[in-house]
């Protein structure tokens, strides 16, 4: 007989494991049974932690900022415009270490107050550069929403870095569109090079918020 004692069961060793698994099976493989036979349990014991797979997938998400905030903390010296770049990488670059990272966040709830803190900090900052509390909350929301379906996008083409779906083909694309010259060419601007790409974007939105909003 084994007297090997496991690590207690909580929901944060559940989420953990969760998005360990997030990366091998994808977001539609991930189910309450495959994660219960990851951590060695009958999936009834979920249950006790988690009423439904969106719980699950709120835990997941708070543990994805949880270890997003651990990596990129704020410099209240920082812009407004540094500020929203800052954040929407380091966003970025969390969406991107899971597979469906982006679909996992999409619409799921915080389970505590852990993105309070940032976001008082962020709407201070904000506040104090000319925004009103509103505007403050358009220009946070509105660079969040477009991150998040940048990523959604992306990990829809590339369901991890270096992976392409079937279909996604730069090349392939542009033979089957040669009757149309200029969207053929404009695959090469959609599915390839995607830093280059979010980083313009994202100071695209950048200005359209200094020029609707008139801050500097």
């Amino acid at each position: 007989m084994s007297t090997e004692r496991r690590a207690p069961l909580d929901r944060r060793r559940v989420a953990d494991t969760a998005l360990t698994l997030l990366n091998e099976v994808g977001l539609d493989g991930l189910t309450l049974r495959a994660i219960a036979k990851e951590l060695d349990v009958k999936a009834p014991a979920l249950y006790w932690h988690f009423k439904d797979k969106q719980a699950l997938l709120d835990e997941m998400a708070t543990e994805m900022y949880r270890r997003m905030l651990a990596g990129t903390p704020l410099d209240p010296a920082d812009t407004w415009r540094e500020l929203l770049r800052k954040t929407n990488h380091a966003l970025r670059t969390s969406l991107l270490g899971y597979r469906d990272g982006a679909k996992v966040f999409s619409g799921s709830r915080f389970t505590g107050a852990v993105h309070a803190e940032q976001m008082e900090e962020s709407l201070r900052l904000l506040t104090a550069a000319g925004f009103t509390l509103a505007q403050a909350v358009r220009a946070a929301t509105t660079t969040y929403m477009f991150t998040l379906g940048f990523v959604i996008e992306q990990q829809g083409a590339e369901p991890l870095p270096g992976l392409r779906r079937e279909g996604f083909d730069v090349d392939e694309r542009a033979r089957m569109l040669a009757a149309y010259p200029l969207t053929a060419a404009a695959g090469a601007e959609i599915f390839a090079d995607y830093e280059q790409h979010y980083e313009e974007a994202l100071g695209l939105v950048i200005a359209g918020i200094a020029a609707a909003y008139g801050v500097d």
